[in-house]
């Protein structure tokens, strides 16, 4: 059974068009932030273009596509284990492009992260995220997201080291 999707909180009118690519993102973010549905590139491939592009580079480095985001997430979520969104609090799109800023917690209940036992600590943060859709699937991804202040919740920094 499939989990009930996270409330939005902001949104405005759409076209059906745009209602779509809304529901396009949401699908891929809902399979990239399930420690039970994502399994990597496998579990979005149907979801993107062939050609389709990430950009995150300080948070997620040598990630290129929204395939190689699926793959890193799936491994973070193997330490965050109960990691999920827990609401939209933005969403809406013009035209191709789906703009979501979102709230996601988890703890680290998990596997070992970069040779840090599981913590148990809890952690919440914010997120935001632009897509471009292409013929109903994701072409491009842009994350903006403060990784450090997650970290520094979940135990994960011994110091400034990535400050």
């Amino acid at each position: 059974m499939a989990s009930q999707e996270p409330p939005t909180k902001t949104s405005v009118a759409q076209t059906s068009t745009e209602e779509k690519n809304i529901a396009v993102v949401k699908e891929y973010m809902r399979i990239a932030y399930s420690p039970k549905d994502n399994k990597g590139r496998s579990s979005v491939a149907h979801l993107c273009t062939d050609d389709s592009v990430f950009d995150a580079p300080t948070t997620f480095p040598g990630c290129e596509t929204p395939l190689d985001y699926a793959d890193s997430h799936s491994k973070v979520m193997s330490a965050i284990a109960d990691l999920h969104i827990t609401s939209f609090d933005i969403a809406f799109a013009k035209e191709g492009h789906v703009l979501l800023r979102y709230s996601a917690e988890g703890s680290h209940c998990g596997a070992p992260h970069n040779g840090i036992a599981p913590t148990g600590n809890k952690a919440k943060w914010h997120a935001a995220a632009i897509f471009e859709v292409r013929d109903g699937k994701v072409y491009s991804f842009t994350k903006e997201w403060d990784k450090l202040h997650m970290w520094k919740q979940l135990g994960w920094m011994r110091g400034d080291e990535y400050a």
